[in-house]
Order: C-alpha cells, then structure tokens, then sequence
C-alpha cells in the first residue's frame, strides 16, 4: 500500500463472513482480495485469469449453469493499483465488485482486448443452459454491485468496438463511483454502459470521458442520478425503456445529450424519459425524440424535464422533422416541458410544450433547489478501529443459533462506544424483535447479512411484531443503514420485517441504503418449491390455502412517528420463484405476504430513490395521511397468483392500518374478465405533496398466466391499479410518466376511474406523462402549451 493512498477498513477487518446454507460453509470464502489470488495490480503483469479466479473459487453461481443462487455470495475487492487485463471479467451471480474508495483501482484494457465489456455481467455464450443468450435470466438477474473503479479502454484502438461495463441485470444491483475511460479519437467505436434487457436498478456517481457513446442502454426500468458525461459522441443512446429517471445529469462538450428516437416515428421504443436537475452544456443537440403527433405507438416517447439548465446548446429538444424546443447560445433553463398525455386530473390532453414545474416542498430539498440525494456511504475515511464485527461480539450468524440477544447487545454496544457496527455475512436467526436505537450506524457484507426471523413470536396474525424495529415510537435522531436483508423463516403470520419510528428533523435525513426485504425463495427460508409450489389449476379458498407459506404480514411500515428518512436502492420482494430450486429452474411459488410499504409519517419528509415493492397481498406501496413524499422511478408487480386466491385473503383488514377493502372476485380465475380484486400497486389517501418521477405499476399475470398482459389482450390481468382517495384531503399530487401493465384502468380516484388504458397505449406498457391533483382537489391549471 502507497503511502498515498489510505487504507480501507473492508480491506483489512478481520473477514469472516458465512454463506450460511451453503452445503459447505467452513470451506467457502465470502471475501476475496483479489492481491490473493495472485493479481499485480503493476499495470505490467496480465491479472486477467488471476482475477478470474477470485470471481469463480469455490463452485459459485456461473453463467449458463446456473439460473441464481443466494448460497454463493462473495465480494472480489481490488486494492489501489493498476489491474492489466486482456479479455473480460465474467461476473458471476451474487458478486459485489468493490474497488478502494480511497485510491480508485484502475482495470486498464489491453490494447488487443477481446469480449464484451472490461467486465462482462452476463456473457453470451454458445455452450451450457443458455446458448445463444445472455449467461443469466436479465429480469431475475439480482443481488450485485460493482463500486469504486476506473474502466480504461484508452489503449484500444479507436475503431475497434470497447464496452466498459455489459449489465443486463434487475432489481437489488447497482453501479456506484466509477470512471469510464474512453478512446475519443474520430470515428470511436467505444461505449461505457451496454445493456440490452432486464428490470433495474440504480446507478449513481458516473462519470464518462470520451466514446461514442456513454450510455447504450435498454432496460424495462431504472433510477440514474450523478452521471457526467465529458467529450462523448452522444452522452445517452436510449435503445428502449418503459420508464428511465435520470437526475443529476451533467453532459459536457457533447454532439448530442440524449437520443432517444430508437425505433423512429413507426415504431417508437422508448416508453418514457424523466429528467430532472440536470445541466447540458456546449453541445449541439440536447434531446433527439422520435415521438410526434401521430406516430406510434400513441403514448410511446413520452418527455418529462423539470428544471434542466441549458448552456451553448442549439437545439433543447429535436423532433424528427423540426425543432420542438429551442436551445440557446448563452445560459437557459427549462422550468417544466412535456411530451405526452396529460391528466390533469381530467384527461387525456394531448400535449407537447412547457408546463407548470412541481411545487416542490422545501423539506425535500438542497441548498440549491435541486431534490436531496446522498450516496451510500463507504466510511472511505473511517479508520478500521472505529467499527466493531457482530461476530466478534458474540453473534453466530450461521442460520441456526438464536442470535436474538446477541444481535441487540451488538448493535447497542456499538451505539454505546460510537462506533460503526459491520455485520459480517450470514443468515441471524433471531426469535424475538431486534431494536436499532437513534445514532446507529450499521454496514452489512455482501449483500449476504440476513436477519431471519422464526418462532411462534412473529406468527399471530391478529398480534403483529416487528423483526427489526428502528427507534421506539417517539425516539429522535438518525441512523446509517446499508447492505442488509431482512428475511422470514416459514410460516410468520405476524411478521412485520422492519418498523420505522424514528423522528430525525435535521438539515441530514437518516438513511437506508441497499436495505431489502425478502420473503421466501432461498434457501433457509422453508419457503421453496417443496412447501410452497405454485397450484393455478386449484381454485384457492381459505379452506385450502397453503397457511405454512403465509410468510409475513408487512415488509416495511414507517409509522406516524417518523420523519426525515432517505431510502436508496431498497427492494420489498416477496419470491414469484425459488431462486435456489433444486431443478435450477426458477420454479415459480405462491408465498403470502399481506402488505408492502405502508407509509404514515404525520411528518413526511421521506425520499425513495429507486424502490421496487412486489407480490404482496393487499399492496405494494400505500400513503396514509403523509405528505412530502419524493419518489424516483418506484416499481411495482402484482402477485403472480391473484386472483386466486385475491386479496380478500388471507389477511383480513386491519382498520387500524387502514387496509383497503376488496370485494370477493367472484368471476372465476379465467382471463377474460379483469379481477376487481388483486392489490393495489400505489394507493394515496388523504395525503400531499406526494411526487412522482417515473412510476411503474405491473400487473403480469392472471392466475399465473400471463396471456392477460398480452398485447392487443387489452390490459385485463386487473381492473385498477392506482388509487387516490380522500377527497380534498388528498391534493398537490404530481406523477410523472406513469407507466402500467395490465390494468385496464392506470387511475382511480375516490372510486371514480379517470384513465383507461385504451387511450393510453405505448409500448410494451401504457404511459400517462403527467398526472396532477393542485391544491385541496382542484383540478391543475397547467394548460399552458
């Protein structure tokens, strides 16, 4: 280690992280410095195979063999150094690439490099389970991170195609601080970020220097902030998309910003972009769209920029045959301007032009306007003597032992002492609630540190408890989070994975960065094939319903108590499959889980960046008498096997709670008639200053068929699922590219529906641009063209 450069607490605490179910846990290694596997980092020496092998040691998850597997977690950490390599790094299932923050390492390509990507997340390859197609399953391609890297391509002749990093992958990935190094010379054939498939994601702290393109990206969605884009060719290529946030846009020196007219008029793509809090800067064109008056499909290419800073750019937005926005040789920024359907709430208007911008709640943002965000922390800075490991202090983490008193005395032993708690990988089985108290700050490993919960304490569906409960009702202050599962084991009617009380009024929100919950699906759950195997050929009653796989009764409640809290990056999924099926299948499973992120906060004040809520029973996302909400491109499914059995059971309503209500879906479990009765995927009542930027609601599946979804089948797999209720109650209400699938309706308010999915169709999804509930009901006054 250079004298340069400080150390990394990752790199030096003791590791002793467990993949708790794996068949031999004593033998697998969760943490590999890639130094051990004999790379140089002496930007002389090919590390190439050496690296490779930290990837693969230990008969992990590999690409066209393995569908998923949540037995085989690992980190492949690079120490500061130059890592010379001559043909890509195959990623493997369940890895966190992490590089020193400190002293970013640096992957420096061959000048006859082969492969797709300097790291290649999901290689084609010609042999195994897969031939011809990605290594992995893009949409079930979870749990992986690539952070703290340089990708240098620099080497590579100009004309010869280069790929930083190839990253088909889906929910609970992200790619954090890291730096593109393109060749820039004419005629570049480099690109920083290719991905052709699959159901994102987050992405933050980016930056791109030179290549033709930054971005060459297609995904069904996705939330991107701080990208920065130097001397590219064109910053963003958007291939397709049904909804794409991106915030924090810097585009410098550029020909052009976002092209997003893939398809052309005919056949437009792209569903829908959501830019806000950018800048664009001495470039020619901003925005290329393919989208106009009459082409197809109707709601396809749908725009929404709000607060976009222009500098030295000719063109703002380019249509395929004029200028629909002009741009400026000097300094001008779009306030508000739209493409697509308005709502507002009446609709649909049909509209291309400036707009009112949000009212945007001071609360929710930062000193220059612009909404808050705050990157995972990595305590680059921390020195290693300042965190405690929870296995040092007493807590087995093995999946088996009881670590309930063990894992409360850790996690206030190191808010007693001040000090980072690391919760080193492994499955803590825990019998009764555990409490993370006001100044918390608590790291997970790998994305491999789980708290399970089991035990009759957690399985009384009239008594609820919490499995992990943050702050006591009326508790202030803040708290760090990050890396982290909650889970359940078997049956736990009453399981409410994680309660959050806290209060944390000052200028910095408590946060939750890549915290999950998972219910069911992976081994040590009992809830897999052999218990919960998928039945749509049974007609599903109370009488019959499998109640050992009734696995949780809310994933995450922020109660009225709490305030000021920043979530990044956080996934509520209950399993559609089992991800480690013996038949290496993905074999599809009904498991029960009643709610999934039901927020209360009297106070607000609560950002989520990149959250996806999935297969609950009675909804996904619900907002009770709240206000100041920021979403950034929320996603939701419906459960897989409504309507049967449909959300009547088997949870009954909880009032307290203030549960919806469904009327029993009495016409069978055909496809013909959509259920009135599956859950909802965003409800909001009696709240304001609720605001969305990229929502996506999908309803696939009918009983497990998915011919309901199809296109021309006329979004029939259920009848609603967007609600607003509360009367005037429920006001300043802005979403933006609402994007749904199979719902024959995309709004409901008070009962009423407002927006059929007939007039609104787009791609694969059907897409309203702006929704806007102003002030106390009143309809929105943004008429302005």
């Amino acid at each position: 280690m250079s004298g340069s450069c400080a150390p990394y607490w990752l790199e030096n605490i003791k590791h002793q992280g467990v993949a708790s179910f794996n068949p031999n846990p004593s033998n697998y290694t969760v943490f590999r410095n890639v130094k051990d596997f004999g790379a140089r980092g002496d930007g002389l020496t090919d590390d190439t195979a050496a690296i490779q092998r930290a990837v693969t040691q230990g008969s992990r998850c590999g690409p066209s063999a393995c569908e998923s597997s949540t037995n085989t977690p690992a980190i492949v950490y690079f120490p500061e150094g130059t890592y010379l390599i001559s043909s890509s790094i195959i990623d493997y299932y369940y890895t966190q690439i992490i590089g020193n923050p400190n002293c970013l390492p640096t992957l420096l390509a061959t000048p006859n490099f082969t492969g797709l990507g300097l790291i290649d997340g999901s290689p084609y390859l010609g042999t195994g389970t897969r031939p011809g197609r990605t290594g992995f399953g893009p949409t079930n391609t979870f749990f992986r991170q690539i952070r703290n890297l340089v990708l240098d391509m620099t080497n590579i002749p100009a004309n010869v195609s280069a790929t930083g990093i190839h990253w088909p992958t889906a929910q609970t990935t992200s790619l954090q601080n890291i730096v593109f190094k393109m060749n820039a010379a004419n005629g570049t054939q480099h690109q920083g970020l290719f991905i052709e498939e699959g159901s994102g994601g987050f992405m933050t702290d980016l930056i791109f220097e030179g290549g033709n393109y930054g971005f060459n990206v297609g995904n069904q969605q996705f939330t991107t902030r701080n990208l920065t884009f130097n001397n590219v060719v064109t910053a963003i290529n958007q291939l397709w998309d049904w909804g794409w946030t991106y915030s924090g846009v810097k585009i410098n020196n550029c020909q052009v910003g976002f092209n997003v007219s893939a398809g052309g008029p005919s056949a437009v793509n792209v569903g829908s972009i959501t830019l806000f809090d950018s800048e664009i800067t001495n470039t020619l064109i901003g925005i290329v769209t393919a989208r106009t008056d009459n082409s197809e499909p109707t709601t396809a290419g749908s725009l929404y920029l709000e607060n976009v800073k222009l500098n030295n750019v000719g063109v703002a937005v380019a249509g395929p045959n004029s200028t629909y926005l002009q741009g400026s040789t000097g300094s001008m920024t779009i306030a508000a301007w739209a493409d697509g359907h308005r709502y507002l709430p009446m609709g649909p208007i049909e509209a291309r032009g400036p707009t009112e911008p949000s009212k945007r709640p001071a609360e929710l943002l930062d000193a220059a306007g612009n909404f808050y965000t705050r990157s995972k922390p990595q305590y680059g800075s921390v020195a290693l003597s300042s965190f405690l490991s929870a296995r040092d202090l007493g807590a087995a983490g093995d999946g088996v032992t009881d670590d309930t008193a063990a894992m409360n005395a850790a996690l206030l032993q190191a808010k007693a002492e001040g000090k980072i708690l690391f919760v080193d990988a492994g499955f803590y089985k825990v019998t009764g609630t555990i409490y993370i108290p006001p100044g918390a700050k608590i790291v997970g490993e790998a994305l491999a540190s789980v708290i399970l919960s089991a035990g009759e304490y957690f399985n009384d569906i009239n008594n609820p408890k919490p499995v992990v409960q943050v702050a006591k009702p009326g508790e202030q202050g803040s708290i760090e989070w990050s890396d982290f599962f909650v889970s359940t084991q078997g049956q736990q009617k009453g399981a409410i994975l994680i309660e959050y009380n806290l209060g944390s009024y000052e200028a910095t929100p408590a946060g939750l960065w890549d915290v999950h919950t998972r219910v069911g699906g992976f081994a040590g759950s009992d809830l897999q094939t052999e218990q919960c195997v998928k039945t749509p050929d049974t007609r599903i009653t109370s009488a019959n319903l499998v109640q050992e796989c009734i696995a949780a009764y809310m994933s995450i409640h922020i109660t009225k108590f709490a305030a000021g809290l920043y979530m990044e990056n956080n996934w509520l999924w209950v399993a559609d499959h089992d991800l480690d099926d013996a038949s290496n299948s993905n074999t599809q499973i009904t498991i029960y889980a009643g709610r999934g992120l039901h927020i209360e906060s009297q106070h607000g004040t609560i950002w989520l960046w990149g959250t996806a809520v999935e297969h609950h029973v009675l909804y996904e996302y619900q907002f009770i008498d709240t206000r100041n909400v920021f979403m950034g491109q929320i996603q939701t499914e419906t459960a897989y096997y409504q309507p049967n059995p449909d959300a009547t059971i088997p949870f009954p309503p909880n009032p307290a709670l203030n549960d919806p209500v469904f009327a029993p879906f009495v016409n069978g479990t055909g496809n013909s008639t959509a259920s009135t009765a599956s859950g909802w995927g965003l409800r909001i009542v009696r709240s304001n200053n609720i605001l969305g930027y990229g929502v996506g609601l999908y309803s696939f599946f009918d009983n497990y068929s998915t011919a309901c979804s199809a296109v021309g089948a006329g979004a029939v797999c259920q009848t609603r699922i967007f609600s607003v209720e509360g009367d005037r109650l429920s006001y300043d209400i802005g979403i933006y590219n609402l994007n749904t699938v199979g719902a024959t309706n995309m709004i409901t308010r008070d009962g009423v529906d407002l927006a059929s999915n007939v007039d609104n169709n787009s791609t694969f999804v059907d897409t309203i641009n702006m929704f806007r509930i102003d002030a106390y009901g009143s309809p929105s006054q943004s008429h302005s063209e």
